[in-house]
């Protein structure tokens, strides 16, 4: 259902075999021995292993950042080579370069092979290799062949200066991509096309691009928090043990999982943020502890099985000879406490539903 937390003594279901394998990785990377490649390759193969980022960095010194960068890097630089490179492109990133491949790892295995072979030819940096990156992806997006231009890393360049250029009227701006465009056109074609702004000045309206729709969370309540929901009751105690602690990820808390189950967003109050493994369950509310008034209706119960220490105060989940009930214990329980009861939450209250599903009303 969900990614399960990595236990820090490592995958239980490797043989010892593996673990000495792992171990090795983790040594080989400690002592940062190989180049970046094997490095990138080990990290991957640890994390394939079960082992989380922060353990690989707590155990080697290798930064999740870092292991990120040589982790994609080495996968386009296998995919460079498999499409087809030099070996004078495949000695030169073997030796350096992981910033500038993890760039192309949004291109196809033989556009990496060519912005490869590119950014060697003219000893290009990791800020061209992205301008490069950029170029050649939207340069692939073209129905047709722009006329002059070629299908060729250096030509993408130089079509996106020949772009830039004629809607640019600064002429020294203009006269810089020009020069940059000449440097890295791969066909004669392609540089007449350049050479022809060099006596046409005439400057072509860009439209600018519409803003992003950017909005920025303000409060921690704005942005919910994903809670695995067990079910409704009654359910089993095995149920509750079968939801697996989540990992957020932030900054967004997002939550990774597969298989099957069921979620449900809760805003992000402080007592939920406060939980540390909260799970939901279902209950109709005249079935609680303490019947609540009102419209008898559908209630949301959320609790935090981290917290299993009794207290009178407060309600729990509990382990009634295989089942998972609701309780308040005026004493220390005999029974196993499977969590604390954090939040009881009820539907949002609708007054009038036709009333709402009428896009024009307007408050007075």
């Amino acid at each position: 259902m969900t990614d399960t937390p990595q236990d820090s003594s490592g995958p239980a279901s490797l043989s010892s075999t593996d673990a000495v394998e792992l171990e090795n990785l983790v040594r080989s990377l400690r002592r940062k021995e190989g180049g970046w490649v094997h490095w990138g390759q080990a990290c991957t193969a640890l994390q394939k292993a079960g082992y989380s980022t922060q353990r690989i960095f707590e155990e080697t010194g290798f930064e999740p950042i870092q292991q990120n960068q040589v982790s994609v890097a080495a996968q386009v630089y296998t995919s460079m080579v498999t499409a087809g490179t030099s070996e004078e492109v495949r000695s030169h990133f073997l030796a350096k370069g992981s910033d500038i491949l993890y760039e192309f790892r949004v291109l196809s295995q033989p556009q990496r092979a060519a912005a490869a072979a590119l950014i060697l030819a003219h000893n290009l940096d990791v800020d061209d290799a992205r301008d490069v990156a950029k170029a050649m992806k939207e340069f692939s997006r073209i129905g047709s062949l722009p006329q002059g231009f070629t299908d060729t890393a250096g030509d993408a360049m130089a079509y996106q200066c020949w772009q830039s250029a004629r809607q640019n009227s600064d002429l020294q701006e203009r006269s810089r991509l020009i020069a940059r465009g000449l440097k890295l056109a791969s066909s004669p074609s392609a540089r007449q096309q350049i050479e022809h702004l060099l006596v046409d000045f005439t400057v072509v309206t860009r439209r600018s691009a519409p803003r992003l729709p950017v909005y920025r969370l303000d409060s921690e309540e704005q942005l919910p928090r994903i809670v695995p929901v067990v079910g409704e009751l009654p359910l089993s105690t095995a149920d509750l043990q079968a939801v697996p602690l989540l990992e957020e990820i932030e900054p967004f808390r997002m939550v990774k999982f597969s298989g099957s189950g069921a979620w449900v967003a809760i805003p992000g109050w402080q007592v939920i943020l406060n939980a540390e493994d909260p799970v939901a369950v279902l209950e109709m509310s005249d079935r609680l502890p303490v019947p609540l008034q009102g419209k008898v209706e559908e209630v949301l119960i959320i609790a935090d099985r981290a917290q299993r220490e009794w207290d009178g105060d407060s309600y729990f989940l509990a382990d009634n000879g295989g089942n998972l009930e609701l309780y308040w214990f005026e004493e220390s329980p005999d029974i196993p406490i499977l969590g604390r009861v954090v939040l009881v939450m009820r539907p949002k209250k609708i007054l009038d539903e036709d009333y709402t599903k009428d896009g024009w009303q307007i408050d007075d």
